[in-house]
């Protein structure tokens, strides 16, 4: 099912992120996780992208392998970075010929080492382009772009990142997946200031489960998302305690996730890191406190 229609016919939409693993055994223990999370009847779940197009081939296996044997809606991030327009297209072709209905279309990161991104000579600069040229070969997809409630890192102002994601939306954009956060005035701020631009789609907010101290520093260093102070003085309390930090993570994102579904929110998409554990247990709480309410 396409994802522009799956949101309007589902009060709340859960979707999990998974990204393609590098080796034989990575992708035996995702298949686990992706039978444990099954159980949980996501809406769809998205596979990532690597940079320079990296993972292409490993990510068409792995969509291909959710939508066709393991049964579940899938979604294929899809970026500028490393391709030529053909390359993009024969891509296309492939998640088209696999059965794909979603795409998120993304500009995509710099490989690892380069600090700036570098269109292909017969590439394509912004997701915004991406977007028009899927939309432009009148393709079945449809199509899911990024936004960021505390504005891209390489935007010069948050008024040009929003000026840049009505573009995108402007390009044939279905649905908005925001980068994780860990405040929800983020995600209703952006929200206003998104509709008042005159956008109307669905927007998702996104949210990663913290597992791990370190790993989750690293994360929003890249991204540019903040972590609220009193979360963090929590986790630097239990920082070396794996089980403390993976409870805790749950705790805050159930709250974040209750939070946003009263909200408004029309669903969650979970940043899973390839792990079932949190959102699992995430997912099942909020069912819970769904039925009993």
């Amino acid at each position: 099912m396409r994802i522009a229609d799956l949101y309007s016919k589902q009060p709340a939409v859960f979707s999990f992120e998974f990204f393609p693993p590098k080796t034989d055994k990575g992708f035996a223990d995702l298949r686990h996780t992706i039978e444990e999370l099954k159980s949980l009847s996501p809406g769809f779940v998205s596979v990532t992208y690597g940079a320079g197009g990296s993972t292409r081939d490993r990510t068409i296996e792995l969509v291909s392998y959710i939508k066709n044997e393991v049964g579940l809606e899938a979604m294929a991030h899809l970026t500028c970075v490393g391709s030529s327009r053909s390359e993009i297209t024969a891509t296309l072709d492939r998640l088209e010929a696999a059965g794909i209905e979603n795409i998120i279309a993304l500009r995509g990161d710099p490989p690892a080492g380069e600090d700036h991104f570098v269109a292909h000579p017969d590439g394509l600069e912004h997701a915004s382009d991406l977007v028009a040229l899927i939309r432009g070969q009148d393709r079945p997809f449809s199509v899911a772009a990024a936004g960021y409630p505390e504005t891209h890192t390489e935007a010069p102002s948050a008024e040009a990142d929003l000026r840049n994601l009505v573009t995108k939306v402007a390009a044939g954009v279905d649905v908005i997946i925001t980068q994780l956060f860990f405040d929800n005035g983020c995600y209703f701020d952006f929200v206003s200031r998104v509709r008042e631009a005159g956008v109307t789609v669905p927007i998702v907010p996104g949210i990663m489960p913290i597992t791990n101290v370190s790993q989750i520093e690293r994360f929003t260093k890249m991204c540019g998302a903040s972590i609220p102070d009193a979360l963090w003085s929590r986790l630097d309390e239990v920082r070396d305690s794996e089980d403390a930090v993976v409870e805790l993570g749950i705790r805050h994102a159930t709250d974040q996730c209750k939070g946003l579904l009263d909200g408004g929110a029309p669903g969650i998409h979970f940043y899973t890191l390839n792990r079932s554990r949190s959102t699992r247990r995430i997912v099942e709480l909020l069912r819970a406190e769904s039925v009993s309410a």
